[in-house]
């Protein structure tokens, strides 16, 4: 089973930047996809940033242009750079990796494993 484990979360005001880090561990690394997922409380959870083995990436609206998501495949880590940071983007911030193909960008029933969680707070 792959362990996922995030880090990077913290409190930052409105107009900062802050960087999610993703450090994937045990099985084979020949994952599909990883993604960027994220809720607040009384939310659903949505996805923020995915890429796939081919290195394509996919963003939801509401973050183009200020988040960029990358990986390490020698360092088997995952990134997610936060730029311009709003209090609507405060949440839990998940990293969730799929070995399936075809499935959507952002469904969370298409990806088997998830970290834990890191909390990234913006204040206004």
């Amino acid at each position: 089973q792959v362990q996922l484990v995030e880090s990077g979360g913290g409190s930052v005001q409105a107009g900062g930047s802050l960087r999610l880090s993703c450090a994937a561990s045990g099985s084979t690394y020949s994952r599909y996809c990883m993604a960027w997922f994220r809720q607040a409380p009384g939310k659903e959870r949505e996805g923020v940033a995915a890429i796939d083995s081919d290195g394509s990436t996919n963003y939801a609206d509401s973050v183009k242009g200020r988040f960029t998501i990358s990986q390490d495949d020698a360092k088997n880590t995952l990134y997610l750079q936060m730029n311009s940071l709003k209090p609507e983007d405060t949440a839990m911030y998940y990293c969730a990796a799929s070995f399936l193909y075809g499935g959507s960008w952002f469904d969370p029933a298409d990806f088997g494993y998830w970290g834990q969680g890191t909390q990234v707070t913006v204040s206004s």
